[in-house]
């Protein structure tokens, strides 16, 4: 059978000013319901006032030949579109597909990004130093604008494969922090210039250009090893890269080769059942 297609979406405006304050959805008469509610809410005492200065509402539908489902959907973009102004209470029907409009400054998990595994070259060629990163866990990138841009498009809860240049995959773990330049980067409070670190110039190379400066990520290592024990089969084909980051979405070999090298279920490192709290702070 079919679905109905008799919904509507309509709107209250107030005729003292034709402010919009309300939003609803509903077939037959379900528009003019409010008019006599005598519910106290937001709404119902606007409409009190516009009956005390002799006025009514004006109600009028805005989208029609709607099923329920489609009608639910039109209302609540409606709402959260103009939702400061409105007396609806945000709550019900895909409330959880909308954000927070408090949340607009941010990045959010499930709205803006999802998780993801990923490749990063540690580069000690570059002067970085994997046993730096592996003691002190974090991961460091610097020397362009794009390879800064790149460590910086980590977010907290990505998974991270990191390969040693010429060598092999060395060590598997999630983002903790998002990236920050060397001179900010702190460890259990110590600043790196504080660190016993192998590698000096990741807190001494332009230190002070945003563009050129070394960042760091946290890393939490769950399975690591040392550069002489690199997990690397020429005979298959494994993922590498001269840039800093990469996608590993459709490179299942390699990541089950490193699962099994490390004896660890890196799919499973992703928090692919992350709640996603879009009305808290």
């Amino acid at each position: 059978m079919n679905e109905s297609s008799d919904y509507y979406v309509y709107v209250y405006i107030d005729p003292r000013n034709y402010e919009e304050f309300y939003y609803g959805e509903g077939r037959m008469n379900r528009k003019d319901s409010h008019l006599g509610d005598k519910k106290e809410s937001r709404k119902t005492a606007r409409i009190n006032k516009i009956h005390k200065a002799g006025l009514k509402p004006i109600v009028r539908v805005i989208a029609k030949n709607l099923t329920q489902r489609e009608a639910l959907l039109v209302e609540k973009t409606l709402i959260w579109k103009l939702g400061r102004n409105l007396t609806n209470e945000s709550t019900g029907h895909f409330v959880d597909n909308f954000r927070s409009h408090d949340d607009l400054y941010r990045e959010l998990y499930g709205f803006d990004y999802q998780n993801g595994i990923y490749y990063f070259n540690v580069n000690e060629h570059n002067g970085g130093s994997w046993v730096d990163c592996k003691k002190y866990g974090f991961l460091s990138a610097w020397g362009s604008k794009i390879f800064g841009e790149q460590i910086q498009s980590f977010h907290e809860g990505d998974v991270v494969m990191a390969y040693l240049s010429r060598k092999g995959y060395v060590g598997v773990g999630v983002i903790t922090e998002r990236a920050v330049m060397a001179k900010k980067f702190m460890v259990n409070g110590k600043k790196l210039s504080e660190l016993d670190l192998v590698s000096k110039r990741v807190m001494e190379q332009n230190a002070d250009d945003t563009e050129k400066s070394a960042y760091l990520v946290k890393v939490a290592w769950k399975a690591t090893c040392d550069a002489h024990e690199a997990k690397w089969i020429k005979s298959k084909k494994l993922f590498t890269s001269q840039m800093a980051k990469a996608s590993l979405q459709n490179q299942r070999e390699t990541i089950d080769f490193v699962s099994s090298a490390f004896k660890i279920n890196i799919e499973n490192l992703l928090k692919k059942d992350k709640v996603i709290q879009v009305n808290q702070k």
